[in-house]
């Protein structure tokens, strides 16, 4: 099958570039920082629900619009290039999908709408330590009576300070299970912190918190199936948003070097630059197949969409690492001032890169799956 996206998806895709230039550009993001570290606009939100971004992913029985993650991974792309600060991969990539991808269909059915409407966002609690990895938890589940108590604590949660439900990966019995734990519960502590790219995340500390039996989202499959399935959607997600910011970091150079002269020539004309140039074109464009693979293995439900996910993420990582350093480089001395833009790319770029595993743990990953 050609590694194209439909009519259907290009319109979205198109929709959601006009959407973000006009109402998310990376002024709304410096507006943001500048009023306090602010997560995200509550109205753009709305808007963005009002488009039916919210309801992308959600299979049409539960009123939504299905359109798959190669719909969805062509929004993240465009919040890329114009640094776009929402809820969409917190609640929208990783919430959303952990719902979808359960069999507790009285839990979908409840909490669905409210996540469509907006009423409901929720985010991941999946980290612990310093390094991404998925085999093991120190959170534990135990059951007590009917219901379930939670102990333990999650670092990195995006968004979680606003989020109203986080999806808690724990160990219960010795198998990993995954919770809907609503933020209101007793026991659960939020602390904020501001990375680099501007962006909050928050470390949640879970203490005898309890969690009625209906909440939990593996009722009878296998939870680390569940989780890696969410993961491969997860990893798949961040590299098209690190596509965004690559393209756009990319676009933004090669118009700096048209226009800036020093000595009197354009420096754009001078042919050491245009080499770099071309390396990172020929890399940009690799990594829009690789992207494109990745979200299409997840609607096709491909056995190896976690091996494309991984090799995504590496790809991705290391390329807009490279294309992020080059434009720097080439703005010259204005490129890490806040006066410049290109600045925010090479941030923010850095925080997606480690989010949930870095290009060396990709690679590691990818080697495992290949036999190596």
């Amino acid at each position: 099958m050609a590694l194209l996206i439909t009519e259907e998806q290009k319109m979205l895709k198109d929709a959601a570039a006009e959407f973000l230039a006009a109402k998310a550009p990376v002024s709304a993001m410096r507006a943001l920082r500048d009023e306090g570290y602010k997560t995200f606009n509550p109205n753009l939100w709305e808007e963005m629900i009002a488009m039916g971004w919210t309801a992308l992913t959600v299979p049409e029985r539960y009123g939504g619009l299905d359109f798959g993650f190669v719909g969805l991974g062509q929004i993240l792309e465009e919040t890329g290039k114009h640094l776009s600060k929402s809820p969409l991969l917190s609640s929208v990539l990783l919430g959303t999908s952990a719902l979808k991808l359960s069999d507790n269909d009285a839990l979908k059915a409840k909490f669905f709408p409210g996540v469509m409407e907006g009423s409901i966002q929720l985010t991941l609690a999946l980290e612990e330590g310093k390094h991404h990895q998925i085999n093991s938890f120190e959170t534990q589940a135990v059951k007590v009576g009917d219901d379930y108590v939670l102990n333990g604590v999650k670092t990195m949660v995006m968004e979680g300070t606003t989020a109203s439900h986080f999806v808690v990966v724990s160990v219960l019995a010795s198998e990993i299970s995954l919770f809907l734990v609503d933020k209101k519960s007793e026991g659960i502590s939020i602390s904020e912190s501001i990375l680099m790219d501007a962006g909050t995340y928050a470390e949640i500390a879970f203490e005898k918190v309890k969690v009625s039996a209906q909440n939990k989202l593996n009722l009878q499959q296998d939870g680390k199936l569940m989780l890696d399935q969410l993961m491969a959607i997860a990893y798949s997600g961040l590299a098209s948003e690190l596509l965004g910011i690559g393209q756009q970091a990319f676009d933004s150079t090669i118009q700096y070097l048209k226009e800036r002269s020093q000595f009197g020539v354009v420096i754009g004309s001078y042919q050491a630059l245009q080499h770099r140039a071309a390396i990172l074109f020929s890399e940009l464009e690799l990594c829009k197949s690789i992207v494109l693979k990745a979200l299409k293995a997840i609607d096709e439900k491909d056995n190896n969409a976690m091996r494309y996910a991984h090799l995504a993420k590496a790809k991705l990582g290391k390329t807009v690492k490279q294309v992020t350093n080059e434009a720097i480089q080439m703005h010259g001395g204005i490129g890490v001032t806040d006066d410049a833009n290109i600045g925010f790319y090479l941030k923010r770029a850095r925080v997606v890169q480690q989010l949930f595993g870095d290009y060396h743990y990709h690679l590691d990953q990818l080697a495992i799956l290949k036999g190596f």
